[in-house]
């Protein structure tokens, strides 16, 4: 594989704190599906390539179902990134995942309906996804969980729905059935489209609360629940980047091991190639240019 170049994608809280992860270059990227959501901003911490991207875009402007998600993953997939961190803010399911804890869960259910899940219009593609999270990449992450001054979760299933509204408490109990762990808005169809570019994905979630399962005391009002809320932000995502600093030089290492979300599109295009247009190929050249030449 060689050399390594970490893509953080910053969610609710580290999108806007990814400015003190790495200062750099910044770069705007053109793609096929459009504008990301902002610039990439090019560094390096402690010596590893870093590519940061804000998910919401400055200012926190776009909601989950306009999050630009095949713009983003396109536009680290041609800046070099070949491994993505995506953060994001989510409400427990599980008593036992506490606010403030961090988890890294190794399942998603997708209930999204809204957002373009494929960069493949105009062919056939069919990945593999029965693990929706690089295995090596969580790996690396949960150790260098330990000795962080909060818990930091193996495993669980994230639940991703569509929003922005947050759930009702029967779509809460439902989640919990199903043996949720985490919901949240925006893993998906992130870590679908990472598995289409190629790249390595895993996602860092900060749980902020228990949804509306878990019924709020009765002497806490509305607005200092919002307030806990954001105190809880603020804190997991100081914890979030101090576990992402440490986790970058085992990353870097992953250059030396193969995985197979790497080869994703090796066994994953279907269609007869010799019939997939000239100007289709030059399109998406960054993402099959090595299966399908230009």
């Amino acid at each position: 594989m060689g050399r390594v170049m970490v893509g953080v994608i910053g969610g609710t809280g580290l999108g806007e704190a990814l400015g003190g992860l790495s200062g750099g270059e910044v770069r705007t990227v053109e793609t096929p599906f459009g504008a990301p959501s902002g610039p990439v901003t090019l560094g390096e911490v402690g010596g590893v390539p870093v590519a940061l991207l804000s998910r919401h875009g400055e200012g926190h402007l776009l909601n989950p179902s306009r999050v630009p998600y095949r713009a983003n993953i396109y536009a680290l997939k041609a800046v070099g990134v070949t491994h993505v961190v995506a953060s994001g803010a989510v409400g427990s399911l599980r008593e036992e995942l506490a606010p403030r804890h961090l988890a890294i869960p190794d399942q998603v259910i997708d209930r999204t309906f809204r957002r373009p899940g494929t960069f493949f219009d105009d062919f056939a593609v069919h990945v593999e996804f029965a693990a929706p999270f690089c295995a090596n990449l969580r790996n690396a992450l949960a150790k260098a969980g330990t000795g962080l001054p909060t818990r930091v979760h193996q495993g669980g299933t994230y639940v991703c729905m569509e929003g922005p509204q947050f759930s009702t408490r029967a779509e809460s109990e439902l989640h919990r059935s199903w043996g949720g762990a985490l919901i949240g808005m925006t893993a998906m169809p992130e870590a679908k489209l990472a598995r289409e570019a190629e790249l390595c994905y895993a996602l860092l979630a900060l749980p902020t609360d228990y949804d509306c399962w878990r019924p709020h005391p009765a002497h806490v009002d509305q607005q200092r629940l919002i307030e806990e809320i954001l105190g809880n932000v603020k804190a997991a995502t100081q914890n979030a980047l101090e576990l992402i600093r440490r986790a970058l030089p085992a990353i870097a290492g992953l250059g030396e091991k193969p995985c197979a979300c790497q080869s994703a599109l090796a066994l994953g295009i279907w269609s007869d190639r010799a019939r997939i247009p000239a100007d289709v190929r030059k399109r998406l050249e960054v993402l099959v240019g090595k299966y399908l030449p230009a």
